[in-house]
C-alpha cells in the first residue's frame, strides 16, 4: 500500500460552529492503523469481559498480530477513500473495506484454521465487504448472504473482490439463518458480522488508536449501533473513562429496546439505516459489555439522519453512509447537547455509499 490506512482527529469547527457551541468536537474518520499493538487492545477487552471470553481466541490473537500487521501493510489501497476535514484542511484514507470490520475480520481469519471451502458470513453489506477483502488478501474463497435491501454499491464491491454473492432472504435475520444452514454443509469458517470475540477486540483496537491520537480519553463518544460490534469494543476499552452515548435509528432501536426490557430482545427493522444497522437483535457480547459501560441510548428520526449525511457530503466532502451520519446527526438535531469544552469524539464509520445517492 502505498501509504497507511490512517486517521486523522480533526477539529471540525468551521462546519458546526452555526450548529452548536462547545470548544471541542473531534470528527473521527474511522479507522487510522490496523497495525496497531492488538495485544495491549486485547488485554483491556479481557479485563472487562472476564472469564467469559473464549480462551482461542486470547491465545491466537496475540500469536497472530505480527502477521496481521503485515497483511495491513501489503494489502491493496483501491478499497481507500480520501476525506477532507474542514478547518485545518488535512486529510486521511479511511478503511480498505470501507468500514471498521476488516480489524476484527482479519483477527477472526487469523486466528483460526482456514478450511479449503474458506470463509463465510452473513451480512447487510460491510461485514461481508470486509471478510470478501481478508479472503482475497489470504486467497481463500468467501461466500457472503445478504438480505434482498443490500445496497447495489456494496454488491458490486462484494463481487469485485471476488465474493460469491447469495441473497439469503429479505432481511438480515433471514439471510443470517441461510448462511448457518450452508455453513452446516461447507465447514467454511464463519464470521459474524458483530457478535464474535475476535470482531469484538478488531474494534477495541480502533478505541486505543482514538486515545493514542488524540493524547488522553475523550470525555464523550457518540457510537451508532447496529448488532453491536463497534460499541462493545469502543465500550470495553473506554469502560468507566468516557460517556459512551448509543445511537441507533428509530427504527431499528435493538439495543434501545433491550435496554428498556433489561435483557436482549427481538426488535423489527427498517428505515434509512436498514441496510447497516439491520441486526433484529443485540449481539450477546455487545449487550454484556453494552448494559454495563454504555451511559446513554438514544434514538435519531430517518429524516435527520438522511439530511445530515447530505449535509456532511455537501458541507465537508464525505460520502459516508445513513449510519455513518449518525453521530454528527445526534449533534445537529439536538438529540445529544454537551458540555461547554467538552471534547466530544464522533465516530464516523460507513463509507461504502454510491456517491448518485448522495446527489
Amino acid at each position: 500500500m502505498a501509504g497507511r490506512c490512517s486517521f486523522r482527529l480533526c477539529r471540525v469547527v468551521a462546519g458546526l460552529a452555526s450548529v452548536i457551541r462547545i470548544d471541542a468536537v473531534w470528527l473521527c474518520i474511522e479507522p487510522m492503523d490496523m497495525r496497531a499493538d492488538t495485544d495491549t487492545a486485547l488485554a483491556r477487552v479481557v479485563q472487562v469481559f472476564g472469564s467469559a471470553r473464549p480462551h482461542h481466541a486470547y491465545v491466537f490473537a496475540n500469536k497472530r498480530s505480527t502477521r496481521l500487521k503485515v497483511l495491513a501493510h501489503d494489502a491493496s489501497a483501491s478499497g481507500c477513500q480520501r476525506a477532507a476535514c474542514t478547518k485545518a484542511g488535512s486529510s486521511g484514507r479511511v478503511q480498505v473495506s470501507g468500514s471498521f470490520k476488516a480489524r476484527g475480520v482479519f483477527n477472526r481469519l487469523l486466528s483460526n484454521p482456514l478450511p479449503r471451502s474458506g470463509v463465510i458470513v452473513a451480512s447487510g453489506g460491510n461485514a461481508g465487504i470486509a471478510t470478501a477483502f481478508a479472503a482475497n488478501a489470504l486467497n481463500v474463497r468467501a461466500e457472503v448472504y445478504v438480505p434482498a435491501l443490500i445496497t447495489p454499491a456494496k454488491r458490486r464491491r462484494l463481487e469485485n473482490l471476488g465474493a460469491k454473492v447469495v441473497i439469503g432472504g429479505e432481511t438480515y435475520a433471514e439471510a443470517f439463518v441461510a448462511c448457518q444452514a450452508r455453513q452446516l454443509d461447507t465447514a467454511a469458517l464463519m464470521t459474524h458480522a458483530y457478535d464474535q470475540f475476535e470482531v469484538v477486540l478488531g474494534a477495541s483496537v480502533l478505541a486505543q488508536e482514538i486515545e493514542r491520537q488524540a493524547g488522553k480519553a475523550p470525555d464523550s463518544l457518540l457510537v451508532s449501533v447496529g448488532g453491536g460490534g463497534l460499541i462493545g469494543g469502543i465500550a470495553a476499552w473506554f469502560a468507566q473513562r468516557s460517556r459512551i452515548v448509543a445511537l441507533e435509528p428509530e427504527l431499528a432501536a435493538t439495543l434501545h429496546q433491550s435496554r428498556k426490557a433489561g435483557v436482549p430482545v427481538d426488535v423489527s427493522v427498517g428505515g434509512i439505516a436498514a441496510d447497516a444497522l439491520g441486526s433484529r437483535r443485540i449481539g450477546d457480547i455487545a449487550w454484556q459489555l453494552a448494559r454495563r459501560h454504555v451511559d446513554q441510548s438514544l434514538l435519531l428520526s430517518d429524516e435527520l439522519i438522511r439530511d445530515t449525511q447530505l449535509y456532511m457530503w455537501r458541507a465537508l466532502q464525505l460520502a459516508v453512509e445513513a449510519a455513518a451520519a449518525m453521530p454528527l446527526a445526534a449533534l445537529r438535531g439536538g438529540v445529544v447537547r454537551p458540555r461547554n469544552g467538552e471534547r466530544v469524539c464522533l465516530i464516523i464509520c460507513g463509507g461504502n455509499v454510491d456517491p448518485a445517492s448522495l446527489s
